[in-house]
């Protein structure tokens, strides 16, 4: 662990990415440590402090890796500059040799390379944090794309992850920190990163994808060639399209921006309430944009890796919030809150919506470019902060996907108006939800155990009352014990009460003639405090 602290320190040196911290804003103490720091003594060297910070991420590793990703797609929250090179870690991060990617996969596949395929590419198409893509062709001549792990990876990985757990222990320590429920998010990405080793998986994820959006205009998903699939290899359709961050293509190919935009918002809805079941991944190396109908573009997503579902309750407390929220009723946004859970049920819910109006009334019926999410989330943070919301750890997937589909939003079509555009969707999937169709849908699926339970309504039903009447006998028993029991206390609690009292009399009696001169020669305090005593002894 603290030979990788030491590394991690040492590349932030090497690149110099203390440069990139605003000193200007820091409070006076930090500033002034800033100024007498010794690494201000090393040389920024020739390259722009984007690719120093490209570079250091890409030194640390696949976790670090992950994180420059997502960072690239929030253009509005960086610096042009800054932007342009963390693009880069989404598909050009620095490949392993294809002569490694060949010995890989012909250990995972148990044959050569030339058996396997009849052609394949030494030199990637695309290389990521965590594997690399090469092309390929088949011998039934179809083109596909091998998708290898990178070699010695989960150690590297398992590292990181330890030095996460540290960081998140130290920080349950303080006590403001607590509700952020640092180990438990720790253990969810954890759960959800070394997923992402398993191509198994990964597989698995596409076919569902592809199955949820069978003949849809709105998602393709590549489809897999599970006889070459293995753990570290996939094998799945290549496919052909535009990246969705590439602007100037997807404008000379005439694509309808405006559409495009609003299908990526119901394509994240659909997803997260239709089929409770999204790609989690969404940064935009993972998506691309068929041109056969640049008036009804659809995206193509690959990269299943990461996903994500929800409980049937969050779907409908996430649900009712959003539609809360949406029509401005904060009140019930707090209520929500409060029964969910998500904050304490001491809460006072006119306070928590007073202060989650202030922070949100400012941003609705406004299009994504007149929004400052920066400013929403610092606001919201403050509010949670204050009333001791707690993370929800199986949201966290929920709300990165929400912010890389944002992101993208923003780079199509500044002018999106989301609210609009999302708010008919949750109106028409909770109408379905809580109407008769959904009543019908809740029925017809869970009609074969009703029918093999239908015939034994009788004999529980039974069961039931026969039960219930025992529960009552048994009661009824046990209240007439409890009674008698308090009876026979209260008669042995006369008993012994007469007989210390017949006690005391008779010792008084046989000792009347010595007490009497003894309490002669006695002053009253004394006396006082004997005739008290024995009255407590008589009354106990």
């Amino acid at each position: 662990m603290s030979l990788r602290l030491f590394r991690i320190a040492w590349v932030i040196a090497r690149f110099r990415l203390d440069t990139l911290i605003p000193v200007e804003r820091l409070p006076g103490v930090l500033r002034f440590s800033m100024k007498l720091s010794p690494l201000r003594l090393l040389p920024t060297g020739p390259h722009t402090r984007g690719k120093r910070l490209r570079l250091a991420l890409e030194a640390l590793g696949p976790i670090f890796v992950k994180f420059g990703q997502m960072l690239s797609t929030r253009r509005d929250l960086l610096p042009p500059d800054i932007a342009d090179e963390l693009k880069r870690l989404q598909d050009q991060v620095p490949p392993f040799p294809g002569d490694q990617a060949c010995a890989l996969v012909e250990e995972e596949l148990g044959v050569d390379i030339d058996v396997a395929f009849a052609e394949f590419t030494r030199d990637p198409l695309a290389s990521a944090s965590i594997a690399q893509v090469h092309g390929a062709r088949l011998h039934s001549g179809e083109d596909v794309v091998v998708k290898i792990i990178r070699p010695n990876i989960d150690g590297v990985m398992r590292k990181d992850i330890g030095l996460l757990y540290t960081f998140a222990h130290l920080l349950k320590r303080v006590p403001e920190a607590r509700r952020l429920r640092p180990v438990e998010v720790v253990a969810d990405y954890e759960s959800t990163l070394f997923d992402e080793l398993d191509l198994h998986k990964e597989a698995a994820n596409t076919s569902q994808l592809k199955r949820n959006f069978r003949d849809s205009p709105l998602l393709y998903a590549p489809s897999i060639h599970w006889p070459l699939t293995r753990k570290r290899v996939m094998v799945q359709e290549r496919i052909h399209g535009i990246p969705v961050a590439d602007l100037e293509a997807l404008i000379a190919a005439g694509i309808d921006l405006r559409r495009l935009a609003e299908r990526g918002v119901e394509i994240f809805f659909t997803q997260v309430f239709r089929d409770n079941f999204f790609h989690a991944d969404m940064h935009p190396g993972n998506i691309f944009v068929s041109a056969e109908n640049p008036h009804d573009p659809q995206y193509i997503a690959i990269d299943c890796g990461i996903v994500g579902s929800l409980t049937r309750e969050d779907q409908d407390y996430l649900a009712r919030n959003l539609l809360a929220f949406f029509r401005q009723d904060y009140y019930e946004v707090a209520v929500l809150h409060i029964e969910s859970g998500w904050v304490g049920e001491d809460t006072r819910a006119n306070e928590f919506a007073a202060a989650i109006r202030a922070v949100c009334e400012p941003i609705l019926e406004k299009p994504l470019k007149d929004i400052s999410f920066g400013q929403v989330l610092l606001g919201l943070f403050q509010t949670a902060r204050r009333f001791n919301m707690e993370v929800q750890p199986q949201l966290v997937l929920l709300q990165k996907t929400l912010l890389n589909i944002e992101g993208l939003g923003r780079q199509l079509y500044p002018d999106l108006d989301l609210w609009s555009t999302a708010k008919p969707y949750l109106e028409r999937w909770m109408k379905e939800r809580a109407g008769p169709r959904g009543f019908w849908d809740a029925l017809t699926k869970h009609a074969p155990e009703l029918s093999r339970q239908l015939p034994e309504l009788p004999v529980l039903a039974h069961q039931a009352l026969a039960r219930s009447e025992d529960n009552h006998r048994q009661h009824r028993q046990q209240t007439e014990a409890l009674n008698a029991l308090r009876r026979r206390l209260r008669g042995t609690g006369a008993r012994a009460r007469r007989l210390r009292f017949g006690a005391l009399l008779l010792a008084l009696a046989l000792a009347w003639q010595p007490l009497w001169e003894w309490s002669q020669s006695q002053p009253w305090p004394v006396l006082a405090a004997a005739a008290l005593g024995l009255l407590l002894i008589a009354w106990r």
